[in-house]
C-alpha cells in the first residue's frame, strides 16, 4: 500500500516520464496506470488487493442439488458425503454428485467437524455367507424418566450387518434374552454359531463352571457359542460398531420417557438402519440387500440330547456333579439334569473327552486319580473355557480406505 501510494503520488508531479517512473518502481505501464486509475476513482482504499474469486464458476453445484445433500444430511445427522450419495443413488435421484462433492457441501454448509476429515486405513473380516455366525451383545444401559433402566439387546449377523434384534429390556438376565431371541429364531431361522463376550448372562467368569443356562440351550439348538478374548473387543468388531451407531444416531438424542419410547424407536432406527442406511463395508448397499433368512428353522420344542452308541452317558446333580469310574467330574450346574457324554479317547490311553451332544466340552486323564471326595474339573484347555474362544473371526477382506 505505502509503495503503491508513493508510485500514484509522483505520478502526479509528472518530474519523470510514466514509462520512467513505472520501471524504477519495478512495475509494467499497465499496472502503473490501473493503479493511477484506482487511485483516482477510489483514492487510497482503491490501491488494496480486491478478491481473486471468480464472479461465477461453472463447477457449482447447483442450488437444487445442494438442498438434496443437505436435507438426508437435516434427516441423518451423522452421515458423511458417501452415504448421502448411496443413498441419493437408491432414491432414484438423477445427476447424484460424487462423494467428494457431497462432502465439500457438508464442508462449506459447516457441517464438518475436524474428526470428520479422518481417514485411517482399516481391515475388514467377515463370514463368508448369512447365519454363520451373529454377534450379541448388550448396549451399555441408560435411564429413563420412569426410573426403569434400558438395556438395549442387539444381535448383528456378521455378514451383511443385518440386525437381527435389537430389544429394550428391563434387565440383563438370561430369561429375558432366551425370550427374545425364540422370537428372533422363529422369524429368521438359527443361526451356524453366536459370538458373545465373556459377561453374563453368556459368559462367566468361574473358570469351574464356564457354561450358563443360556449357552446350554443354544448348544441344544445345534448353535455353536463363541466367545471373544478377554479385553479384546476388536473380536466383536461389527457389534461394537453397531453399538456406536445406535449410541450416536439415536440414544445420545432424545430424552427417554419408558421403555415403550425406547422400542418404539428402537423400531424406527432399525428399519433405517437395515433398510435406508448405506453401509461402507457392504460397498454402500444395505445390510437388508445382503442378508436372507437362515434354512434351519426354529424347532417347536427343545430338541433332545443324544449320543452314538458306545457313548457312556451320566447325568449331573442339581450341585453340576457326576460320578464316572469312582471319580467326581464337575461340570457345571448349567448342565444338571441333562444326560453327559463320554467317550474313551482314541489316541491316549487312559483320557475320556466329554460331550454335550456333538459339542466337546473337554476331557479328564483318569490315570491321574484321586480320593472321590476330591471332585475335578474337566475344562483343563483355557480355550474350552466358555465353549470355543476366537481371536478373528474368518478371511480377511482386501484392505481399503
Amino acid at each position: 500500500m505505502d509503495q503503491r501510494l508513493e508510485f500514484v503520488m509522483m505520478a502526479e508531479q509528472q518530474a519523470l516520464s510514466f514509462a520512467e517512473l513505472c520501471r524504477r518502481f519495478g512495475i509494467s505501464v499497465k499496472t502503473g496506470c490501473k493503479w493511477r486509475t484506482r487511485f483516482a476513482q477510489e483514492g487510497i482504499e482503491g490501491l488494496r488487493d480486491l478478491s481473486r474469486r471468480p464472479h461465477r464458476s461453472p463447477r457449482l453445484s447447483e442450488a437444487a442439488t445442494i438442498e438434496l445433500v443437505l436435507g438426508v444430511r437435516r434427516e441423518h445427522p451423522t452421515w458423511g458425503g458417501r452415504k448421502i450419495r448411496q443413498r441419493l443413488i437408491h432414491l432414484g435421484h438423477p445427476q447424484v454428485p460424487s462423494a467428494s462433492t457431497c462432502t465439500e457441501i457438508l464442508r462449506r454448509a459447516g457441517l464438518l467437524t475436524s474428526a470428520d476429515a479422518v481417514s485411517r486405513p482399516y481391515q475388514r473380516f467377515e463370514r463368508a455367507y448369512p447365519n454363520e455366525l451373529w454377534q450379541m451383545d448388550h448396549k451399555g444401559h441408560f435411564a429413563t424418566q420412569s426410573g426403569v433402566r434400558c438395556h438395549p439387546l442387539a444381535v448383528v449377523d456378521d455378514h451383511s450387518r443385518y440386525n437381527v434384534l435389537l430389544s429394550a429390556e428391563r434387565d440383563q438376565k438370561g430369561a429375558s434374552v432366551r425370550h427374545q431371541l425364540t422370537e428372533a429364531f422363529t422369524l429368521y431361522g438359527l443361526p451356524d454359531a453366536m459370538l458373545c463376550d465373556n459377561g453374563g448372562p453368556w459368559g462367566t467368569p468361574d473358570p469351574s463352571c464356564p457354561y450358563t443356562t443360556l449357552t446350554v440351550w443354544l448348544l441344544q439348538l445345534g448353535i455353536r457359542v463363541l466367545h471373544g478374548r478377554p479385553y479384546h473387543p476388536q473380536t466383536q468388531g461389527k457389534q461394537e460398531r453397531f453399538n456406536r451407531t445406535l449410541q450416536t444416531d439415536l440414544i445420545s438424542k432424545h430424552t427417554w420417557r419408558d421403555l415403550e419410547h425406547c422400542q418404539d424407536q428402537f423400531h424406527r432406527f432399525r428399519h433405517v438402519y437395515n433398510c435406508e442406511r448405506p453401509h461402507d463395508a457392504l460397498g454402500g448397499a444395505t445390510p437388508a440387500s445382503c442378508y436372507c433368512p437362515s434354512v434351519r428353522g426354529m424347532p417347536s420344542a427343545t430338541p433332545s440330547v443324544e449320543y452314538p452308541l458306545g457313548t457312556d452317558t451320566r447325568v449331573p446333580r442339581e450341585s453340576g456333579y457326576l460320578t464316572f469310574r469312582n471319580q467326581t467330574l464337575y461340570v457345571g450346574r448349567a448342565f444338571a439334569g441333562l444326560p453327559i457324554g463320554l467317550r474313551c479317547s482314541p489316541t491316549l490311553d487312559g483320557h475320556w473327552d466329554i460331550f454335550f451332544g456333538s459339542h466337546r466340552l473337554g476331557s479328564i486323564d483318569l490315570t491321574l486319580t484321586r480320593p472321590k471326595h476330591q471332585p475335578r474339573s474337566i475344562y483343563t484347555d483355557p480355550s474350552e473355557q466358555g465353549g470355543e474362544a476366537v481371536r478373528l473371526p474368518c478371511t480377511p477382506l482386501a484392505q481399503s480406505r
